[in-house]
């Protein structure tokens, strides 16, 4: 059963801002291959601490392209999994949320709980039994290295469809073009 009334509108914002967040992804992995090209004239990276900044944009690129990519899909599907980021709570760990959130110094979301319900969180950041105490940032390095091959799969296969994108427009053109050189 879809959300209705309110919850409507939030999915819609939550989709529009992780479509903006995935173009941004894509911004900043195309920054990063023009950066690499500027900086060395090629696409190739011989040197990696010579090209250290456009792979740092490349990285995080792509580490956002996805997460916003799975957000977009989550939004407009509703899928409870793909819009949550399960068993994790801030960025090192809980205690990122600190003076930070809620009444008190000892606050964390409820989606950092165990068990999510509503105040879960108040007052529960070092209670091992309630709240999860990894970091989000660790939770993704796993989930990135359990699952790298699907990462580089998807990659090529986007790259792939984007030069094939590239090709048919280029023969388009040459085809446009060469007919009005016979009239």
């Amino acid at each position: 059963m879809g959300v209705e009334g309110g919850m409507k509108c939030v999915k819609y914002l939550l989709f529009f801002f992780n479509f903006i967040f995935w173009l941004c992804g894509l911004a900043l992995i195309v920054l990063g291959v023009l950066v690499q090209v500027a900086l060395h004239n090629t696409v190739v990276i011989n040197n990696i601490s010579a090209s250290s900044a456009p792979i740092v944009l490349i990285v995080v690129g792509v580490v956002v392209f996805f997460i916003a990519f799975f957000g977009c899909c989550g939004a407009w599907k509703e899928s409870y999994c793909m819009v949550t980021m399960l068993k994790c709570c801030g960025v090192f760990n809980a205690t990122d949320w600190r003076g930070n959130f809620g009444s008190g110094t000892n606050s964390v979301p409820d989606s950092c709980c165990v068990n999510v319900t509503t105040g879960c969180g108040q007052g529960a950041m070092e209670d091992l039994s309630k709240v999860h105490q990894m970091g989000c940032q660790t939770v993704v390095e796993e989930l990135l290295k359990m699952n790298i091959m699907w990462v580089i799969v998807a990659a090529l296969v986007i790259a792939f469809l984007q030069i094939m994108g590239i090709i048919f427009a280029c023969m388009l053109m040459r085809g446009i073009r060469s007919g009005y050189e016979v009239m």
